[in-house]
């Protein structure tokens, strides 16, 4: 399982650091997609099957299905983890995410995000705010 936050920064060849403890269960290639929020996706090639499998499973006839699946496909790519523990995000993905200088690394059960530290910072305080208002709605669909 994917968890924490780890601070990084995104070098001016625009790798950014995956932190050790997760390298290896993302294996050596990953996906990195547009995620939402304006954040990317970082996910394992086994954990990118199954989210993909989900995806086609949407109906094709719906054009908010087919939004979904273009705005998903159309914005990954596969790249490897180098010798040094690093990713490379392509321009239009730092751009898609506004990333700066400073990033900051998130474990999100099966997938990693990339946020803009400032990004993450304001998003994080947004959801602190509301997380008692969060739990009363999972609690109405008796999640907990």
């Amino acid at each position: 399982m994917l968890i924490g936050e780890y601070r990084h920064n995104l070098d001016e060849k625009k790798r950014v650091s995956v932190p050790a403890g997760f390298r290896k269960e993302l294996g050596k290639k990953v996906i990195v997609s547009r995620g939402f929020d304006k954040c990317l996706f970082v996910h394992p090639l086994k954990e990118w099957q199954r989210f993909t499998e989900e995806l086609e499973k949407m109906p094709v006839g719906r054009i908010d299905s087919r939004d979904l699946n273009r705005f998903v496909f159309a914005g990954a790519v596969e790249t490897e983890i180098d010798s040094l523990g690093r990713i490379l995000i392509p321009d239009f993905l730092k751009n898609f995410a506004e990333l700066g200088a400073k990033v900051v690394v998130i474990g999100v059960s099966r997938r990693l995000e990339i946020w803009d530290e400032a990004k993450w910072s304001d998003n994080t305080k947004r959801i602190e705010g509301q997380a008692d208002v969060l739990a009363e709605k999972m609690g109405d669909l008796g999640m907990f």
